[in-house]
């Protein structure tokens, strides 16, 4: 019951919301490595490229936080966020679609930095995938469904062609997985339940095109 409220109430919280606790949570890392204790909403907010009601009312999601007069604390505030965004540990990832674009974010060093880690990567040719030394164990696509289950997996990173990725989400969700990040450059169908956030690098590059003509 509770565990169902908890995920209304998350529901409920807007999502551009979420990714400016991301950005936060950055702002606030680099204000805690250079030994910052507190900082007023309105510098934060400048360091986030927001106003500072917008970022009051997002953290106001969240609880009351800082002190008039003195500001936020900066280390309990990224206590804070890194347990609303669910960082407290290592959130297991895996990757589908271990091709060139897949290959290259298995040798990403950030992911684990943030709070995840992808600990397998499936691929339809896994073989092909191992050739290209990754750290990172390579699994046949068969595969997939008893390995999310057996490690509760809840994120996955979508890297496969256009043709296949509806197929592979299809089987994603049914066994489990809830969030996706998806690279594939096309609109998946999923339950209410499931969130997908579209990566598309061309579609960007467009919107970079405009600012220079």
């Amino acid at each position: 019951m509770e565990e169902e409220q908890g995920k209304s109430q998350r529901s409920d919280i807007p999502k551009k919301s979420i990714y400016r606790l991301s950005i936060y949570h950055r702002c606030l890392q680099k204000l805690s490595a250079n030994e910052q204790d507190t900082v007023s909403s309105t510098t934060l907010a400048k360091a986030a490229g927001v106003k500072p009601s917008q970022l009051r009312k997002d953290l106001g999601y969240f609880g009351q936080f800082g002190t008039r007069g003195l500001g936020y604390p900066v280390d309990g505030l990224i206590s804070t966020i890194r347990e609303a965004l669910g960082r407290e540990h290592l959130q297991p990832v895996i990757l589908v679609g271990a091709g060139n674009l897949g290959s290259a974010l298995l040798r990403y060093q950030g992911f684990q930095k943030e709070g995840y880690e992808v600990i397998a990567a499936f691929d339809a040719k896994p073989e092909e995938a191992r050739a290209r030394a990754l750290e990172i164990p390579v699994h046949d696509v068969s595969e997939l469904e008893d390995f999310v289950t057996e490690h509760e997996v809840k994120l996955a990173i979508l890297c496969v062609p256009i043709d296949k990725a509806q197929e592979v989400v299809n089987r994603l969700v049914s066994c489990g997985i809830q969030g996706i990040l998806n690279f594939s450059s096309i609109m998946l169908e999923v339950p209410t339940e499931v969130t997908v956030n579209n990566v598309d690098l061309a579609l960007e590059l467009e919107h970079l095109g405009y600012f220079i003509r």
